[in-house]
């Protein structure tokens, strides 16, 4: 059974797992050893301070009580009336278990009852699982590119995907 609910500041340690987690198993790999390790670290402390700041909005997924995945959204700071997926992870543990597409129908109707109409996200350029994801879920890709640096000085290609809510 799934559950969605928005996260509160005492769900940073599961939303901190669950960013490392997938970080580490889909990202890792575009680093080097030691970046990879100092940004897992970082991305499990995190969100205890995100979540007591209350600027945007988080949602957790949980398959039969487990949270395992969790999307961060906001109004875009770039494309003005659009909302903006600044994340979306969900724990290796819950891939191929459907977790992740309740989140994101969830996540879609909450940006549309905050009055969004319109949406886009970046997902980085290799990482096929995230693209087919965003395409399953009704994105297309926009046609935009950019280089992300992550912090070590070594900009990765993301794609930017987007969508018009019903």
């Amino acid at each position: 059974m799934f559950t969605v609910t928005e996260a509160a500041p005492e769900d940073g340690s599961v939303v901190g797992e669950i960013h490392a987690e997938s970080w580490q198993a889909v990202y890792a790999k575009f680093f080097s050893p030691e970046f990879a390790a100092e940004a897992v670290g970082h991305r499990r402390g995190k969100w205890r301070d995100v979540l007591l700041e209350k600027r945007d909005t988080v949602m957790l997924g949980a398959l039969d009580g487990r949270p395992l995945a969790f999307t961060y959204f906001g109004a875009s700071p770039a494309r003005p009336g659009y909302a903006e997926i600044f994340g979306c992870y969900a724990h290796p543990d819950g891939w191929g278990t459907g977790v992740a597409n309740a989140l994101m129908a969830a996540t879609l109707r909450r940006i549309g009852e905050q009055g969004f109409g319109r949406v886009h996200l970046w997902t980085l350029r290799d990482t096929p699982q995230s693209r087919r994801f965003y395409q399953k879920s009704g994105f297309t890709e926009s046609g935009a590119v950019r280089g992300h640096d992550f912090g070590d000085g070594n900009p990765i290609d993301q794609i930017e995907y987007e969508l018009i809510l019903p």
